[in-house]
Parts: structure tokens; sequence; C-alpha cells
């Protein structure tokens, strides 16, 4: 679940986000500051798994066990949001690959066929997995050994090509690029560096499946270091092969567009093939993951019980069709939207940067109070400074993905607080503690900036 949810569709996008971003060296300190805030983010989910064995589905969970309800319900609700997001973001691509070789149908995969192709995708898979999770599951297995093979070869062709001196060209910012600072470089590249590790907590969010505790911590870990190798080869090999402002130009999926340099269309058609059978299987892992986050909302009472109901294959069944609706919803605005593309991509990332700061919370406050270390006290220093990197880094992130993204994203969580009403009312609970009010009436704020600022063109998606 790790491997198939991280290697997805961001993967085969890197070269030409990073190459209109920066050069060799910046993509190196971005990859350095990324992987290492995603390694302490994976190292507290090792840790939480451990500690607290209790709390399964653990992304939520720990942000209720940690700051209260409406804290719990607001990553619940934000985690499962931007996993709906980011399945947009799957078929914006899916139209954009085919839209390289059906240009007039497709386009940039926001076209009126594109939506309509996207639309019946969304509903077969839906009835696929009705039918049952462990159906569903093995077909991910399957699907997450056979995308790699592109991306292995795609490696091994960029490693036999290497031009040393195209690379040094390269290295400070290629020529042909705009000026700007070293920081602006590696910030303009952060975004995309969250959405490809997007998946680290799948095996946290299928915790209550697993025969040993300590096997969720392993299977992130391991994921984790595997799937960081993979990417950044794939980001830095290709300024190696052309220059930086012709990686920059690259239509996405831009790893199709290196091969095509490299060795003629076919490489396009090769890579194009995998990216679709990669983005299927990401997809249909993310609609489990949107489900069952839903559905254990619902079981902890987080959510209304509604989306607690499995059918006779053990599948939650409502949480499933109202995952599926809001997901065509979405497709259906990306027809207005200039940049389809980029702008799922960055809100998927932003939207699952509340979650992941309320996890690395957790565990800062779980190693002050020393819960869960009784019998390893000796471990708690280190597993504060741990979460306190991991939480500092998401708060970078938020910096760096700039307010726009931060107030859409309240646009987005505010209308969402309907569902804690009526899960809150279901069981005669008051609404929000005096803390949890202060919450609610910042996040309204931002919900009501952001709604003036699309309105009135200050914000454009």
């Amino acid at each position: 679940m790790v491997v198939g949810s991280m290697v997805g569709a961001g993967i085969f996008n890197l070269p030409g986000r990073f190459g209109a971003a920066t050069g060799p060296f910046g993509a190196i300190i971005a990859w350095a500051i990324a992987g290492t805030g995603m390694y302490m983010l994976a190292r507290v989910f090792q840790t939480l798994a451990a500690k607290r064995p209790d709390i399964d589905s653990g992304v939520f969970a720990y942000a209720k066990a940690g700051f209260g309800d409406y804290m719990g319900f607001l990553s619940a609700f934000g985690y499962w949001l931007g996993s709906c997001l980011g399945n947009v973001f799957y078929w914006v691509l899916i139209g954009s690959t085919l839209g390289r070789f059906f240009p007039e149908i497709f386009g940039d995969g926001s076209s009126v066929i594109a939506i309509i192709v996207s639309l019946c995708g969304i509903w077969a898979f839906h009835f696929l997995i009705l039918r049952g999770v462990q159906q569903a599951a093995f077909i991910n297995t399957i699907v997450t050994i056979a995308k790699l093979v592109p991306l292995f070869v795609a490696l091994l062709i960029m490693i036999f090509v290497f031009n040393y001196q195209q690379f040094a060209e390269n290295f400070f910012g290629g020529v042909g690029m705009p000026e700007k600072s070293l920081v602006n470089q590696v910030r303009d590249t952060m975004l995309i560096t969250v959405f490809v590790f997007l998946g680290i907590e799948g095996a946290s969010v299928y915790s209550r499946f697993a025969k040993k505790r300590a096997d969720v911590g392993t299977a992130t870990i391991l994921g984790f270091l595997g799937v960081t190798g993979l990417m950044v080869a794939i980001t830095l090999l290709p300024y190696a092969a052309m220059p930086q402002a012709t990686m920059a130009g690259l239509q996405q999926p831009s790893l199709a567009g290196v091969l095509e340099e490299i060795v003629g269309h076919w490489g396009a058609v090769f890579i194009s093939i995998g990216v679709l059978i990669s983005v299927l299987g990401a997809y249909l892992a993310w609609s489990l993951i949107c489900a069952e986050v839903l559905f254990a909302a619902a079981k902890s009472k987080d959510m209304p019980k509604l989306f607690a109901a499995e059918n006779a294959n053990g599948v939650p069944a409502n949480a499933l069709w109202l995952t599926n609706i809001v997901v065509s919803l979405f497709v259906i605005s990306t027809y207005f939207s200039q940049d389809a593309f980029n702008f799922m991509l960055d809100m998927t990332s932003v939207t699952a940067l509340l979650p992941y700061l309320l996890v690395a919370g957790y565990g800062v406050l779980i190693a002050q109070r020393g819960e869960g270390y009784e019998a390893t006290p000796g471990e708690r220093t280190g597993d504060l400074i741990v979460a306190a990197i991991a939480a500092l880094y998401t708060l970078v992130m938020f910096v760096a993905a700039g307010l726009q993204y931060v107030l859409l994203l309240a646009v987005l969580l505010v209308p969402g607080t309907i569902l804690y009403f009526w899960a809150r009312r279901e069981q005669k609970l008051r609404l929000f503690s005096p803390a949890e009010l202060i919450v609610f009436a910042v996040a309204l704020v931002a919900g009501l900036a952001g709604a003036w600022g699309l309105i009135s063109g200050a914000i454009v998606p």
C-alpha cells in the first residue's frame, strides 16, 4: 500500500516541474529538505504505531487523541478531501497523457471528452471496489509491480546516455531560464515534493489489517526509502540529457517527453503506457484509502454513522458513494480551471499538510508526556526531536505554498463542518469547546476571505 500509493502520478511529472523551477543544485537541496522532513514524518508514524497500538486508522485518529474532537474531524475531513483531489488529478493526468496522442480530443486533460471519459472511469472503479476490498487490493499489488518496469527502463536509458557536460551546464540553472534566487527556486519545487510523498501513511491508514503492529512502521520506512531513491534519480538524470529550458517546456507527463528526446517517439509511447497503468493503480489504492478514512471516522463517531455502513462484501459502500460523487464534481469543475493539472496537484499537497501537521504535533505531545514510553524512557528525547522537526517541516511547507492555497483550503474545510454538526447532533454532544470555537472562527474568517478572493478574481484556480 505504501509503494502503490506513493508511486502514482507525481513521479512521472518530476522532470518538467523541477526543470521549470531549478537546476540540479537547487533540486538536490529541495530533495534534501523534503527527504529529511518526510523521513521524520515517516519516523513519527513508525513511533506512533509502536507507542499507541490501540489507535487504528492513524492519520485522523492521532489528531483526535492529541487535539480534541473538532481537530480530529478537520484532520479526517481534510485527509479525505485531499485524497479526493488527488484522485481528480489522476484523471486530469490520464486526459493529458492521452492528449499527447489525440490533442484535438483530450487537450490538456480538462476538455469535455476528457471529463466524460474520466467520469466513466470513476464509476467503473466504483463498482469494482464494491465487489470487495481484497479483490481490489490484489489488483493493486499486480499494478504496483507492472508500473515500476517502465520507470526502471527509463532510469537505465538515462544512465546509459548520461552527458556530464550537459549536466554541468544545467547545474546552477540552465541557459535561457529566468533569473531567480536559489531560495525561490527551491520553494517552487516544494509542493510537488509533498505531492509525490503522499501515501507515506498508507500502511498507517490500513493498520487495522496488520498481523503485527510493528509491520506498520517497517512498511512505512522501507516504502519511503525505496521510493525516495527512485524519485531523486528520476528528477536528476534528465538534466544530463537535455537543456533545462527544454525540460521546462515538456508537456506532462514530462518523463514521456524526456524519453522521446533520447530515443524517439516510441519512448513517449512506452512511458505513457506506464503512466496509464500507474495512475489507474494509484487511483485504485487511493479510492480504497478515501473510503477507509470516512468509514473509520464514522466508526469512531467523528462522522455521521451513515458512513459506517458496509455492504455484503465488507466494503464501506456509503463512504465510497460520497467519495466518488465528490470526485466527479471536482472533475467537472476542471473544465473552468486555467491550469487544472498543476492546480489540482498543488491543492492536493496543501490539503494533506494539515493532517500531517497534526500527526507530527501528536508525536511531540506523547514524547513530552511520556505516553507509551514506560518501558523505553531513553527513546523519548530522540522521538521528541524527530517529531518537532516533522512539525517544523510541515509548517514550512504551508509557508512555501503561499496564502492563496491556505485560503482555498479553508474554503473547502468550512462547509465540511456541516458533517461534524451532523455527527455531534446524532450523539447529542456539545458542538465546540471554547478552544475549538476559536479554531472554527479562524477557519470561517479564512474561508470567507478565500471565497471573496475567488468571487473578486484575486484568486484564480
